[in-house]
């Protein structure tokens, strides 16, 4: 490497100490790299954002308090020309839609190799955009599906968590007869059986979480 090219700054963000070690560890030994700091959670990523202006970031989805979409979003609000790759172990075609809509510029699992890992880093800082090939092909799986609706997908959260249609009705307030009409639909655009496989289907899609 030209020794006049600065390393590419990059922040990890990960709950899981273990993942955040590997990567840094991967990091540690390429010459064109330097890891500048590491997060836990969505919160303490704005802060070190904030603090460290890096040049790529890597930002898990699932962590505890902040998720890594509400915190993807608002630093992408603070800072539009951040470079964010969301490195997940969810593949459900609708927390990756949420994620690029957000602002990121690459999704992998985490189970992607280290040279695709660092190839997507070395693009996305070129300006690139990336995607894991389960990535692509969730999104094209479901591309021409019709989505829930925000009134369905709160239907959908309380049938997974096991709510009868009366409790539903309560919950949201609305008729039982409603409820009755909004399982359908969902049954019907999630191509399930019954509840149970709506709510499983939910879960794999990304569409509700635990």
């Amino acid at each position: 490497m030209n020794a006049s090219i600065s390393p590419v700054r990059i922040l990890a963000v990960d709950d899981h100490p273990i993942v955040r070690q590997g990567i840094a560890g991967l990091i540690s030994i390429q010459p064109d790299m330097i890891l500048v700091g590491e997060a836990s959670d969505g919160r303490e990523a704005i802060q070190l954002f904030r603090m460290h202006r890096p040049d790529v970031m890597l930002m898990d989805l699932q962590m505890p308090g902040l998720n890594g979409v509400d915190a993807l979003i608002a630093i992408r609000n603070e800072f539009p020309d951040a470079k964010i790759v969301v490195l997940t172990t969810y593949a459900g075609d609708a927390q990756i839609i949420l994620a690029i809509k957000a602002g990121a510029q690459a999704y992998l699992l985490k189970n992607a190799l280290h040279k695709e890992l660092l190839e997507t880093i070395r693009g996305v800082h070129a300006g690139k955009k990336a995607f894991s090939p389960e990535v692509s092909y969730e999104i094209a799986t479901h591309a021409t599906d019709d989505p829930l609706t925000p009134a369905e997908v709160s239907v959908l959260r309380l049938i997974a968590a096991v709510y009868a249609n009366k409790q539903i009705a309560h919950q949201l307030s609305i008729t039982e007869e409603t409820v009755k009409s909004r399982v359908k639909c969902i049954l019907s655009k999630l191509g399930a059986d019954d509840r149970t496989q709506a709510a499983m289907i939910g879960f794999k899609r990304g569409i509700i979480d635990l």
